[in-house]
This record gives C-alpha cells, sequence and structure tokens, in this order.
C-alpha cells in the first residue's frame, strides 16, 4: 500500500466537499488500476469514513470519523508552514522523542507528529502524562524558526497563548494559563506543554514543542488519583470536540503567535499571556529544586521569568518551578 497515493485520495474526497471524485480519473493520473482504488476506498469504510459509490461518477465522502490523521487536519487547516506534513500514527509510547528524530533527519518547518494514543507519554521534568486512545490531542510540533536559543524558552507561552486563542475559537470555554506549561479550566489542569530545543551555540536548529490536551474523555476516563485534579474540554462544554478541528485552530494561532514574536520580539505576546494567567497579583507559593519561595506573582518578564515580590519588597526571576496558588 502505498500511503502517499492513500493520503491524497482522502485529500481529495474532503476537498470534493461531498461531490463525487472519479475513480477511474484518480487511477489514471497515479498509473493505479481501479481495484487498488477499490481497495483504499474499502480500507477508509474500515476506518470509519463513510463513502458512497455514484454510478458513473465516482466516490463521494459522507461523513468521517474522529480521527487526527493527515487529511482530517488538513480539511480545517489555515496555515502556511505548520501542519502541512503530519506524520500520524495509531499508537506510539511518544511523540516526542519521534519529533526529535525527525528534526534531526531536516524535516520541513512545521511538521507535526501526531498519535491517536502514547503508551508512555511525558511532561516536564518527565513525570508521566495519562494519553488515552483517541480522547485526546498527543502532538509534537518541529519548528525552526529565527530565534535565538536564549529566545527558545518563551515559546512555552508563545503556545499556551496559541492554544487558548483555539480552545475559545472552537469551544467558546475560557481557559487561563498557569505559569510556565498548564492550562486550566476551573482550576483543573487539561493541556501540558514541553519545548525542548535543538540548537548551536548560536542559532536555534529546531524547537520540538509537545502538547498534551484532554478533550473527549469523561470523568471516569481518569484514573481516580488525577479526577480531582483533571479535566477535559469535554466534561467543561459537555459536548464532544472535534479533534482535528481543534488542532488546525492551535497551528494557525501558533504560526501566527511565533511569526509575530521573531518580528517584534515578545513585548506583545507577554501582554496576550498576562491577559489569560491565573498566577498574576495571586499570592503563590514557588517550589524549585533547592529551595522554596512565597510571594505575589507580578507577572512576567521579557525573558519570560515568572517575576516573585517577596514579603521583604524584593522582586525574584524565577526561570522553573512548581506553583502552587495560596
Amino acid at each position: 500500500m502505498n500511503t502517499n497515493v492513500k493520503n491524497e485520495l482522502l485529500n481529495r474526497l474532503f476537498e470534493a466537499k461531498g461531490e463525487p471524485v472519479s475513480g477511474q480519473e484518480f487511477a489514471d493520473e497515479y498509473g493505479l488500476s481501479r481495484t487498488a482504488i477499490w481497495k483504499y476506498i474499502k480500507e477508509f469504510e474500515e476506518e470509519g469514513y463513510e463513502i458512497t459509490s455514484i454510478r458513473k461518477k465516482g466516490y463521494a465522502l459522507i461523513s468521517s470519523p474522529d480521527r487526527v490523521n493527515s487529511a482530517n487536519i488538513l480539511n480545517h487547516l489555515e496555515t502556511s508552514m505548520y501542519g502541512r506534513s503530519v506524520d500520524y500514527y495509531e499508537s506510539v509510547e511518544s511523540t516526542q522523542p519521534l519529533a526529535h528524530d525527525a528534526a534531526q533527519a531536516g524535516v520541513p518547518d512545521g511538521t507535526l507528529i501526531v498519535a491517536e494514543e502514547q503508551t508512555a507519554g511525558r511532561g516536564r521534568l518527565y513525570r508521566p502524562w495519562s494519553s488515552a486512545a483517541r480522547k485526546g490531542i498527543w502532538m509534537s510540533l518541529i519548528i525552526r524558526p529565527t530565534l535565538t536559543p536564549q529566545q527558545a524558552p518563551q515559546m512555552t507561552l508563545v503556545t499556551a497563548v496559541a492554544i487558548i486563542r483555539a480552545i475559545e475559537e472552537v469551544t467558546g470555554i475560557e481557559a487561563t494559563i498557569k505559569w510556565p506549561n498548564d492550562i486550566l479550566i476551573n482550576g483543573k489542569k487539561m493541556t501540558g506543554i514541553l519545548t525542548e530545543l535543538q540548537a548551536d551555540p548560536d542559532r536555534v536548529k529546531a524547537i520540538i514543542i509537545g502538547i498534551g490536551m484532554n478533550v473527549n474523555q469523561d470523568e471516569e476516563d481518569f484514573p481516580d488519583e488525577l479526577q480531582s485534579i483533571a479535566t477535559s474540554l469535554k466534561i467543561a462544554t459537555g459536548q464532544h470536540i472535534n479533534r482535528a478541528k481543534l488542532i488546525a485552530g492551535i497551528l494557525r494561532y501558533l504560526e501566527q503567535y511565533t511569526n509575530m514574536y521573531e518580528k517584534h520580539g515578545f513585548g506583545p505576546i507577554k501582554l496576550l499571556w498576562e491577559g489569560y494567567s491565573n498566577t498574576a497579583g495571586k499570592r503563590i507559593r514557588a517550589v524549585m529544586l533547592n529551595e522554596t519561595i512565597e510571594g505575589v506573582a507580578l507577572g512576567i518578564s521579557e525573558e519570560g521569568l515568572l517575576e516573585l515580590q517577596l514579603d521583604d519588597g524584593s522582586v525574584r526571576g524565577i526561570y522553573s518551578a512548581d506553583i502552587q496558588i495560596q
């Protein structure tokens, strides 16, 4: 089976928007038999696509399953680069190491690695992340922005704003950002962001942005120990969410805000981020590797550090910590 040809046939069916696509013309274009096309159609149907055959006209797509494959994402995509190349998997241990390997192999800017399930998903500090099959968004995006290595950590904050905007657009739900890498709904975590870097001392080769998002889980889908602290968009809205459409929205905003960051610096992103922050102005405890401090969160610096005003009036910039709101 030629996966590229199969994907192109599915893309054609999507682009036709319910109108028939000639199997004979497609077969001739790719040097295939009509039987080969028929087998592809049967495979699509086994995957959950509803396709009808119209005599002397071809095949028409009636409905598609909730998959995050290339065709489903491209059907909603409005970007120039991000998500135009997609590596799709049914199940992987984690998309992040696959993305690192792909980045080193020289894949294009904006290549997306996405899976229906992760069996060993991880978050910051190598903490495990529950990644149920076909319930969430488990993906890693490879980008090659014109940034210095010192500017790369701020991409976690750029990504957070992009995710918030896409969630608002697709679901109408207002989410908040917990510094540095969590998206919350009603105080419960529904998204984590993991940003990793491939770089020379003076230039970024690739930034790998890992996103784990709880989308269509019901409460019972979470382990008992997570039910009080985790949530999903379905729990928050009471509705099933189109994951491919949400991915396309995230990619569109992320491309837009990355371009903004490259051209205008972190200032505009900083303003957007602080507008969605759930920590600014609140008293927090910051648990770091070697110490724990408390104070009032003022916001973030131009470098993306959390600025914390201590009880003695001094201000500390925190690079990495677990944040507990008092």
